[in-house]
């Protein structure tokens, strides 16, 4: 069911701008998830892609031994950006105030949004370009874990558990006219099975939604 305007709301509705204004250099899960999503991306992306990571950061996860025709970045904080290898360009925008992306139409063959799409308020919008900007068959990976800026996620994300949270991020693709139908993948520890057997702890869980443009 759509959601209600409250849901989209954040505890801290200032400017996103400048909440994200000083640099972060951290990953915010633990190494488990970075390797599930890294692995996720070798199976899944297919070089020479032409990749958009939206809400990027300081790294992107891809595999190292993958080249891209071109790597596009988009976040709130320049510094990161600019330290990221991976991107061969970049652009800041807040997308809680503008959801028009400054690319072209049927442009790219993979979009990424990591650990970030709990923060979007317009997320049928950022849907819409974001179908608008890939080439039939491009693929738009979602991946997510448990962990956010309490603050500053949308309450639907806040008071969710955690399967209403892939539901919610399935249910973002499913409005808009065009996309698969999403895909989910749900793993509850990133830790590897002969280390749950040893008794470590089971790290941070690792969802991804994935749909593609029909």
């Amino acid at each position: 069911m759509p959601l209600q305007p409250a849901q989209y709301t954040k505890l801290d509705e200032s400017d996103d701008g400048l909440f994200y204004s000083s640099p972060r250099f951290v990953t915010h899960v633990d190494e488990g998830f970075i390797q599930q999503l890294t692995d996720l991306y070798r199976e899944r992306l297919k070089p020479p892609m032409r990749l958009l990571d939206l809400m990027s950061s300081w790294v992107s996860h891809l595999p190292e031994e993958m080249k891209f025709e071109h790597v596009e970045g988009h976040g709130l904080n320049a510094e990161e950006l600019a330290r990221n290898p991976r991107l061969d360009h970049y652009f800041v925008q807040n997308l809680n105030q503008n959801q028009l992306l400054p690319l072209p139409d049927l442009s790219f063959d993979a979009v990424l949004i990591t650990v970030s799409v709990q923060y979007l308020q317009r997320p049928d919008a950022i849907l819409a370009e974001i179908y608008r900007i890939l080439k039939p068959g491009g693929v738009v990976i979602i991946s997510f874990s448990n962990r956010m800026f309490y603050q500053k996620a949308i309450q639907a994300w806040r008071d969710g558990s955690e399967s209403d949270r892939v539901a919610l991020v399935k249910g973002y693709f499913s409005a808009i006219p065009g996309f698969s139908r999403p895909e989910e993948i749900t793993r509850l520890s990133t830790v590897p099975g002969f280390l749950q057997m040893l008794g470590v702890g089971g790290g941070d869980p690792f969802y991804a939604v994935i749909a593609h443009r029909q």
